[in-house]
């Protein structure tokens, strides 16, 4: 095989052998074995709700050992192809196994993201919050812009959006907002967006032309199935109603319809702004299941202690990814170095590079040193 072959064939194999890791590949084939009895026992379905988890779970499962299952022979087919067409010296059939072999290669990230989509929630509906940092009227509007530039992603791939409750600037932009975005995977994909984000640009807020550098931070969690029991206490929350605000004229809010909930025990606090009280409440109070549900999910997967505590300050030295505007354009993931010239693209919502390299970077574990842009 030819060293340009064998370059691509390693690669292959590598990615392969992170894939099998990620998925825990003999547990989870143990527990796909256990799963595919249960589907055969007739009174499974007696409980739907359990049997509907179980169910959610072997798809999953199948979908995830599928996959790897199908890299792994294509590669074995691609090679296989290659040595036999070496051996018998057919420039044709080795140049058609060469093209099966750097196609393999071409697919291996879309691939590898089909894979990665396999995690407990990654497939639900989800919450996503942004919250603008210090800075006033700049980091405001950072935050209205990342708010449309998740908004635009997320219609461009489909996903049905709600926007639960949105806390208006001072002057400009939001000071925090939270949307739901639903369909397949909504939670896999955005999950990889929490974090600090940074901006630098001429500020069209100031007079005098200079750059500024603005702070916002998102925020993501899952929808959970109403089959998860989350155990809420009436003393460990309070419920307060307030006006909420908008952008004025006949449609403003003139009740206190809007329902702020704050779970004292983790201090985690969720809102929902829409026309009716009694609709706010319930929206909260699943908002909040979520939160709960999540940060549980991090406690077992030793990610962070909790979804409250997990927040980093919103500044300098936290962020995940820089937008730099002015006076050269450049994107850049300070996890997994991807850059893009046109912030302009990205802020319309053309993230999926972003979020493939990410979830990516999920699995390799590698802890890259990469500087940030100036």
């Amino acid at each position: 095989m030819r060293a340009e072959m064998q370059t691509l064939a390693d690669e292959i194999t590598q990615a392969i052998s992170l894939l099998r890791r990620h998925l825990d590949w003999e547990v989870a084939n143990r527990r796909l074995a256990d799963l595919n009895v249960a589907a055969e026992d007739p009174d499974l379905w007696a409980d739907a709700g359990k049997a509907q988890v179980l169910m959610k779970e072997r798809q999953q499962l199948e979908t995830g050992i599928s996959s790897i299952n199908a890299l792994e022979n294509e590669l074995g087919d691609a090679k296989d192809l290659i040595e036999l067409a070496e051996m018998e010296e057919d420039e044709d059939v080795l140049a058609e196994a060469e093209g099966a072999l750097r196609k393999l290669h071409a697919d291996l990230g879309k691939r590898q993201v089909q894979t990665l989509l396999s995690g407990e929630a990654d497939a639900n509906d989800t919450y996503f919050e942004v919250h603008s940092g210090a800075g006033g009227t700049e980091s405001n509007d950072w935050a209205n812009m990342l708010l449309r530039m998740y908004i635009r992603w997320a219609e461009r791939n489909g996903y049905k959006v709600e926007v639960q409750a949105t806390t208006a600037g001072d002057e400009a932009g939001i000071k925090a907002a939270t949307v739901l975005v639903k369909g397949h995977n909504a939670h896999g994909w955005l999950k990889t967006e929490s974090g600090v984000h940074r901006l630098v640009r001429i500020s069209p807020y100031d007079s005098n032309a200079r750059r500024h550098t603005s702070f916002s931070s998102v925020w993501v969690y899952p929808v959970i199935d109403d089959n998860i029991d989350i155990d809420i206490q009436d003393k460990d929350i309070r419920v307060d109603t307030y006006r909420s605000s908008g952008a004025g004229g006949q449609h403003v809010n003139t009740t206190d319809s809007a329902v702020r909930i704050t779970h004292i025990p983790t201090g985690i606090v969720v809102t929902s702004s829409e026309k009716s009280q009694h609709q706010n409440r319930a929206n909260a109070m699943k908002a909040l299941r979520a939160r709960l549900y999540d940060m549980e999910m991090k406690k077992r997967e030793e990610a962070t202690q909790s979804a409250h505590d997990n927040k980093t300050e919103i500044g300098w030295g936290h962020q995940i990814r820089s937008y730099v505007l002015q006076p050269y354009q450049l994107v850049k993931d300070l996890r997994t170095g991807v850059e893009s010239t046109n912030p302009t693209a990205v802020l319309d919502g053309e993230l999926n590079a972003f979020m493939e390299s990410a979830l990516a970077h999920q699995v390799s574990g590698e802890d890259k040193q990469i500087e940030d842009v100036e």
